[in-house]
């Protein structure tokens, strides 16, 4: 998913906070300090090969974590099997007790078939504070993997994990529409559902050589049919627990070009966010244009880990 966009307008420069919010000193994950020591103590974060496209860089008050991971191997072989996951390295057991009751959304972005369907998915509809086109057709690495391929197999993978806690899993599309649903549907199927927690899974189209993961909350909008401020809070309380177990389970590192090494990202233009009422977060779990997070997006083995961390943080998220 492209910041260049119809949902998905350039984020502005983030001002340097004395209190950077960061997803180790948030200890809400188990494990999560760790792998945030750990990358801090392999390098630097910062545009490591020099191409100047690190646009925002950690803050003072934020640990710098190593973002591309250089000296570490890159895994096996880019595959797209989904049951390649056999070489994934076991994740901390979550913690006892069923999900059972729970009901939880997930949200694959974009369709493999809009690009069939540009006129139906041009159309604006009302995000609360503006109008957006319906949805887009998402990014793609530079092999031609697209974003919707991806999200779809992730999505698959979550739901069986989280399925074996005993949560009740709902799509918003399974690759069973001719298109969309539109970003407004897609919240108000989530509202509709009363779920407990709703994950919008995505992939970045950004700049080769801006790396990692962030996840995306939404801000406090109250305009028009939008009206986030009882979801604020629980949605970042969801979105610190799925980064935090994000880079446990995966070994990413978070975005070192938005969210000043926090792998947090909150936003008030996304459709997707301002309309729902249950706490719903974004994860964009890489970016499919620089070749080094794109071995990983198109390697099963990675994907069934990051279908691990999002579950894990959604399992802590729900269990309290």
């Amino acid at each position: 998913m492209s910041y260049v966009g119809p949902d998905f307008d350039p984020p502005q420069p983030r001002r340097r906070r004395g209190r950077a919010l960061t997803v180790a000193a948030a200890a809400l994950v188990p494990g999560a300090l760790l792998g945030w020591v750990m990358y801090e103590a392999m390098g630097d974060s910062a545009d490591p090969d020099g191409s100047g496209n690190a646009a925002v860089r950690p803050s003072d008050t934020a640990p710098t974590i190593s973002a591309t991971s250089d000296d570490k191997p890159p895994g096996p072989t880019p595959t797209d099997d989904p049951t390649a996951d056999s070489t994934s390295a076991p994740s901390a057991p979550a913690a006892s007790g069923s999900l059972k009751g729970k009901v939880v959304v997930i949200d694959p972005g974009h369709n493999p078939n809009n690009f069939q369907h540009t006129t139906e998915i041009n159309r604006k509809v009302n995000i609360g504070t503006n109008w957006k086109e319906c949805d887009t057709t998402g990014t793609s690495t530079n092999d031609g993997y697209t974003e919707a391929k991806f999200t779809l197999d992730v999505a698959h993978r979550l739901r069986t994990l989280l399925q074996e806690q005993g949560a009740t899993v709902k799509f918003t599309q399974d690759g069973d529409r001719s298109w969309g649903p539109c970003v407004d549907e897609r919240a108000e199927i989530g509202n509709k559902a009363h779920a407990d927690a709703v994950v919008s899974i995505h992939a970045d189209g950004a700049s080769a050589g801006q790396r990692g993961f962030h996840v995306i909350l939404p801000g406090k909008v109250d305009e028009g049919a939008a009206n986030t401020g009882p979801i604020v809070a629980p949605s970042r309380d969801l979105g610190e627990r799925i980064a935090g177990s994000f880079v446990r389970v995966t070994g990413s590192a978070p975005s070192n070009y938005v969210g000043a090494g926090t792998g947090l990202v909150t936003r008030k233009d996304l459709g997707g966010l301002n309309l729902s009422t249950v706490p719903k977060v974004f994860i964009e779990c890489g970016n499919m244009r620089d070749s080094k997070d794109a071995a990983q997006l198109t390697n099963g083995a990675w994907r069934q880990k990051a279908a691990r961390g999002i579950s894990d943080g959604i399992v802590s998220f729900l269990r309290g």
